[in-house]
């Protein structure tokens, strides 16, 4: 059991025998009553989304998450298909469980898969992930100053604002938190 004012984005609750994930929060006193945490959840059976708010002073319960390494293999329509680092095992997850991670899964990409009982709940990705730029427009010599950008296509479908010195075949690292880019890592000539 934690302290409600101690919830942060991303942690697993259980509340009446529902498992929640806090998909954001915010600590409010209003005036002179007491402080209260306003809470915005999913449900991880239903998907669907609550206002939850807790008084400072409530205690709530925090669900152990088992943390497991794995590497994506490819992916069989709407399942993505992954390898246990340790044991070689392969699982298979269903795309509402990769959730918007699948917009920068591609083949080798370790993630970690965090379980719950023996069920997979979610994927998280490393920081970074290196793409390759497949469609854009020319790049401009000399335009490094500029901060104006313009549309990367990456390999995986996902679309980013750029640099304008970025071509085809550069593979930049992006933001997986913010889905932007960070850097160009390699050039394509």
């Amino acid at each position: 059991m934690i302290a409600a004012t101690r919830i942060r984005k991303g942690m697993l609750l259980k509340i009446d025998g529902e498992l929640y994930r806090v998909h954001d929060y915010q600590h409010v006193t209003p005036g002179n009553w007491r402080a209260l945490m306003q809470t915005r959840l999913r449900n991880l059976r239903t998907g669907a989304i609550i206002e939850h708010r807790f008084l400072a002073s409530d205690k709530v319960e925090r669900a152990a998450l088992e943390a497991r390494s794995y590497e994506f293999l490819y992916q069989d329509g709407d399942h993505f298909v992954f390898m246990d680092k340790q044991t070689y095992d392969q699982i298979t997850l269903d795309a509402e469980v990769v959730g918007e991670a699948a917009q920068l899964m591609k083949a080798n990409l370790e993630v970690i898969i965090e379980c719950h009982d023996g069920k997979p709940l979610a994927v998280n990705l490393p920081n970074n992930v290196d793409m390759e730029v497949i469609e854009c427009e020319p790049g401009l010599k000399g335009a490094t100053v500029t901060n104006v950008g313009k549309p990367l296509k990456l390999e995986t479908g996902l679309v980013i604002t750029g640099p304008q010195f970025i071509n085809i075949g550069d593979v930049v690292r992006v933001d997986t938190e913010e889905y932007a880019y960070v850097e160009r890592v390699s050039s394509a000539k």
